[in-house]
């Protein structure tokens, strides 16, 4: 990957609706070129896809949690665990950990009464939990923008 490439996946994290004719102006290339590079990029899974940032007040979830949960140490019971959480879209983030806790969720619900719902009826009642822990996020500080992807 050189420095154009590097310039392409860097405007696409910016703003992934640019049109080739507007990418190729900003990287310094003609469309043509432009376009090989990005299909090259997508079809190495350098690119994985394209989404919509959409504001989550917008859509009745801005209520936001960091749930930290403990899991039995064991490979079926984290299997299971982490093919249940699959079937929750509340949960729109889910990291296994080393160390303690062994997983973090990041959850998305209306308000507080909806995800005691969600914690009483879903998170508590998966199999292989020893503990539940929330933490409610009072303000986003920094909003993800992409990842660096260097000089």
């Amino acid at each position: 990957m050189d420095r154009i490439d590097r310039n392409i996946l860097r405007e696409l994290q910016a703003d992934g609706r640019l049109t080739i004719q507007e990418l190729a102006h900003r990287v310094g290339l003609t469309p043509s070129p432009c376009m090989r590079r990005v299909r090259q990029l997508e079809q190495d899974g350098v690119i994985q896809g394209y989404r919509a940032v959409i504001d989550p007040e917008a859509v009745g979830r801005s209520f936001e949690v960091l749930v930290s949960i403990e899991v039995k140490r064991d490979r079926e019971a984290v299997e299971a665990f982490e093919a249940a959480l699959q079937d929750i879209p509340d949960v729109i983030e889910a990291y296994r950990l080393f160390g303690s806790p062994g997983c973090l969720l990041r959850i998305a619900v209306a308000d507080l009464a909806a995800y005691e719902r969600l914690w009483i009826e879903r998170l508590t009642t998966l199999s292989g939990i020893t503990e539940v822990n929330s933490q409610i996020i009072m303000k986003r500080v920094k909003e993800p923008k992409g990842l660096p992807v260097g000089p």
